[in-house]
């Protein structure tokens, strides 16, 4: 499996560099998540513009990086997504677990954004869980 990881303090920008998401890289794929999440990547913002191609492995790997990076107050951020893969999110009806915009860009944005709510949240005394 070819990708690409930018790591920043807030978040890490991971670049799937393979034209096909499929049972034959998901595994590692969901690893890689784990493995990331586990070493303190609280916010991972996927980059999917050179993925021409996903099925039901694939989005099944995007499921597990969501929870992962969800369950604590983190954010998984898909970008980049082909007509092909946006279809295959949308008829699987996951437009709205997951959080897709177009650019890398748009996600770091949004990922700051959560950071701020979630600090602002903390001084307010409520809990993470809560958002």
């Amino acid at each position: 499996m070819k990708y690409s990881i930018n790591k920043e303090e807030k978040y890490s920008v991971f670049t799937l560099n393979e034209e096909k998401l499929d049972s034959s890289i998901a595994p590692a794929l969901k690893s890689e998540f784990i493995t990331l999440n586990a070493e303190g990547v609280r916010n991972l913002v996927l980059d999917m513009s050179p993925v021409k191609y996903c099925d039901s492995s694939g989005l099944s790997s995007l499921l597990v990086a969501n929870r992962t990076y969800t369950q604590e107050g983190g954010m998984f951020v898909l970008t980049g997504l082909n007509d092909h893969v946006q279809k295959l999110v949308t008829i699987s009806q996951l437009e709205s677990v997951l959080t897709i915009l177009p650019t890398v860009e748009e996600g770091i944005d949004t990922v700051f954004m959560n950071e701020i709510e979630n600090d602002l949240k903390s001084e307010n005394g409520e809990s993470n869980q809560d958002v």
